[in-house]
Parts: structure tokens; C-alpha cells; sequence
């Protein structure tokens, strides 16, 4: 698949390689697994000399050799003899970059913590010994989230606050997944664009993975997701189980209950039996995988629900592991006809997220939320506010246009107004919202 998108990151990558020329640079590219850290660096800098150096769990040693040799292959630089530990590497490039610019890429740099966790130490002092002569641009990408945060955010680690950049790499915006659809399949229907978002949210590799396989129909999108050859039906065990360790089983709990619309805290613990507090934060402020929310303006936290963020998550715990026994026994046919049986329940939810992602891409409003009464009677799938121009718009989001219904949509907003006491003076709208306005 062609590349798309990207170009603020893009651009920003070739400023950063710009600036390192005058002074050293180092920049953290973050981001979930998949969304195509690796890739946005190689376009960016694919007319630039750089290294690459990947982080694997082999033996210190042995990734020093595989670095020499591509020193050797990109630079010229010949082999260095037997060298054992990574930072007589970086040590080495660090003054050689007093000669001459270097453009540095480690992938999945956490991965030094279980090769050997005194590198970020040792990289701590020959960079700040180093750093005011080397014209080195260093860029470090990580995707398990929170042992990136540990090294660079946590006050007692050695590099913390080392970096002079952070980039977060985030899904395609609904503009690219249209731009993508329509590059591939010019006839795309908007079933088609809202399986590809509800499918994949967004996340470069797992759409480049459908187009490349020519799954342009949500049919074939099923049929290519549920299928023995299917990377994406362990996927969700691959991204999350390095995160969570011993414990994985209670998080994946707490995930499918989630994921099937149990999205308050009682009824998570009335299903995994057990209280999880704790697990709920490390979940929202460690892993950064759900997040509370409230209804707008709501003052309290006592009326939340939960939220998978991650929109690929969401239907992997709805659909891949709930249902994992039937994959134990090769029932395919059978997980695919439940997958069609539940996806208008399941796509309707996600249309929601879509529009929601579709105004904040337009940038034409300051606050978009949504909202619920305490009793759970009343609710309204999308507010869209406009504090400059004074403007709130109301909106009912269905799949079918048919079944939108304007004078309750209109009523709620009634509820909102009397029950927030917000939004006075400002001029108010009810719209209605169905795939064909994606």
C-alpha cells in the first residue's frame, strides 16, 4: 500500500533532522503498535543517510554485531572488533557525530529493559557529556506505552526529560480511511467505509493489511479478519499481554466486559467477580487502553462509564476473544455468521466514534462530547459546542436515516438544557446523523 497521510509528522521528522545539524536532537516516537512508527521514519528521511537499529531480544553482543554491520553498510564504518555492550556504540557515534551528522533510529527501544536495563544509564551520561558538540539526530520509538512513559516520564529514571521532541503517532483521521477506500475501490459504499473504521480504527498496518489482501467490502473484510491465516485473531493477545504479564487474564476480563457494553463499574465487577479499582486506573492512567467518561458538563464522577479506547481493541474483546473457544475448534463459519448477526448492533456504536472523530478532524468546534441522564432514560449521542461563535449542535446519531427521530432528539436536548443549566445565550441546533452523511 501506498503511503498516506502523515505530513505534520513528516514534517516535523525533517525540521528535527534540519535542527540537529546546529545541535543535538533526540527525539521519543510513541505510539500503539501497528500504526506505523517504523514506516513514517523511513518515508521521512528516505533521502537522508541514517541508521537503524532494531531492538530484539537476542543477547546484548549480538545486537552490537548486527549494529556494527549496518554502520558498516550505511557509513562505511568498518567493523569494530568484538564489542559486547551498546553503549560503546553509542559512545562511538556520539563523537562521531562531532565530525559529521548522523541520523540515529532505535525501534522498539523498550526492549533494552530485558537486553540489559543499564544501557538507558549509560546513554544517559555520554549523551549529556556529549550532546553540545554532536551534530547526532537521535530518534527512539517505543509501542509498548507504558514502559516508554516509565523511561522518559518517571522522575527516578536516567533519561527522563533527556528527549527534546516527543511525536505521538495516532490512527488515520476518517478523511485518509476514505482516501485509502477510495484509491483502492472507487465504488466503496459507506457500509464499506464504516466496516473498514469499525474493523481496524484507523491503525496503518491492520488497513494496509485489507487492502493488500483486497478486502474493499465488509463481507470480505470478515471473511478475511475471521480466517485461519488471520494475524488479527491473536493480535490482541500480541499487543497486550508484554503490557499486562502475569495479570493478563483479569485485564482481559475487565476488557470483554467492557467491549460488550458493560461500561459501568458495578456491572464490570458483577461479571469478573472481584473488585478492580486498581486495575481500572492501570488500565486508564498506566496502559492508556480505556477511559472514563462522563456526561458533558457533568461535575461529578459519579455517573461514568468506561470506554475501550482503542477502536481494533473494542472488537477484538467483542468479537475475537469472547468468542475464542469456537477458533479453538476451527469454527470459522460459525464466529464469521455472528459477526454479521451482531455488527449493526456493534457498527452503530462505532458510528458514533466516526462522527465524533469526522468533527474534531473538521476543527469546528471546541468541545465535543456526548450525554446521558443519571437514570440512563435520556441520552444524546453527540454534542458539538462552539465557545467563539456561541453555537451548540445537538445531534442523534442511526445507521439508517429512516430512524431518526427529530422531535425526541429535540426533547432530550430540552432535558440537557434544564438538567446542565449550560449553554445560555448560545444558539441552538438539532441535526440528525446516518451513514449517509459519512
Amino acid at each position: 500500500m501506498q503511503f498516506f497521510d502523515r505530513i505534520r509528522e513528516t514534517e516535523s521528522l525533517k525540521h528535527i533532522q534540519e535542527q540537529s545539524q546546529q545541535h543535538a536532537q533526540f527525539t521519543v516516537l510513541t505510539g500503539r503498535r501497528r500504526i506505523g512508527k517504523t514506516s513514517l521514519v523511513l518515508y521521512a528521511y528516505k533521502d537522508v543517510p541514517y541508521l537503524y537499529f532494531f531492538v530484539s531480544k537476542k543477547a546484548e553482543s549480538e545486537l552490537c554485531e548486527a549494529y556494527q554491520r549496518e554502520m558498516a553498510d550505511k557509513l562505511g564504518i568498518p567493523m569494530l572488533g568484538r564489542v559486547t555492550r551498546f553503549a560503546d556504540i553509542f559512545e562511538y557515534l556520539m563523537q562521531l557525530a562531532k565530525r559529521q551528522p548522523i541520523t540515529l533510529f532505535i525501534d522498539e527501544f523498550q526492549e533494552f529493559l530485558k537486553v540489559n536495563p543499564s544501557v538507558y544509564s549509560d546513554m544517559q551520561k555520554i549523551w549529556d557529556i556529549n550532546k553540545n558538540e554532536a551534530h547526532i539526530n537521535l530518534i527512539v520509538g517505543g509501542s509498548v506505552q507504558s514502559m516508554i512513559h516509565k523511561i522518559f516520564e518517571d522522575k527516578k529514571e536516567p533519561l527522563y526529560n533527556r528527549q527534546t521532541s516527543k511525536i505521538q503517532l495516532n490512527r488515520f483521521a476518517p478523511s485518509i480511511l476514505k482516501e485509502i477506500l477510495a484509491a483502492h475501490h472507487p465504488n466503496y459504499t459507506s457500509d464499506d467505509l464504516l466496516a473498514l473504521y469499525s474493523f481496524t480504527g484507523g491503525v496503518a498496518k491492520y488497513v494496509e493489511l485489507l487492502m493488500d489482501k483486497g478486502a474493499f467490502t465488509r463481507q470480505q473484510m470478515i471473511e478475511t479478519i475471521i480466517h485461519p491465516d488471520s494475524i488479527f485473531l491473536s493480535e490482541g493477545k500480541n499487543l497486550l499481554i508484554e503490557e499486562f504479564g502475569k495479570d493478563y487474564g483479569i485485564y482481559f476480563s475487565i476488557l470483554t466486559a467492557i467491549a460488550t457494553g458493560h461500561s459501568q463499574r458495578s456491572q464490570i465487577e458483577d461479571i469478573v467477580s472481584k473488585e478492580i479499582g486498581g486495575y481500572l486506573s492501570m488500565l486508564e492512567d498506566t496502559y492508556g487502553i480505556i477511559r472514563k467518561h462522563k456526561p458533558m458538563f457533568a461535575a461529578t464522577n459519579s455517573n461514568v462509564r468506561y470506554r475501550i479506547e482503542d477502536i481494533f481493541l473494542t472488537f477484538w474483546f467483542r468479537f475475537i476473544f469472547k468468542y475464542n473457544y469456537m477458533l479453538e475448534i476451527d469454527a470459522f463459519d460459525s464466529l464469521r455468521s455472528i459477526v454479521e448477526r451482531d455488527y449493526e448492533t456493534y457498527s452503530g456504536k462505532m458510528l458514533e466514534r466516526y462522527f465524533k472523530d469526522k468533527l474534531i478532524e473538521e476543527q469546528q468546534y471546541t468541545q465535543i462530547d456526548n450525554w446521558w441522564s443519571r437514570n440512563g432514560a435520556d441520552e444524546i449521542d453527540l454534542i458539538a459546542v462552539n465557545e467563539i461563535t456561541k453555537q451548540a449542535s445537538f445531534f442523534e446519531i442511526k445507521r439508517n436515516e429512516k430512524e431518526l427521530d427529530l422531535p425526541l432528539l429535540e426533547q432530550r436536548t430540552n432535558t440537557f438544557l434544564v438538567a446542565t443549566r449550560q449553554l445560555k445565550k448560545y444558539t441552538i441546533s438539532a441535526k440528525g446523523l446516518s451513514m449517509e452523511d459519512m
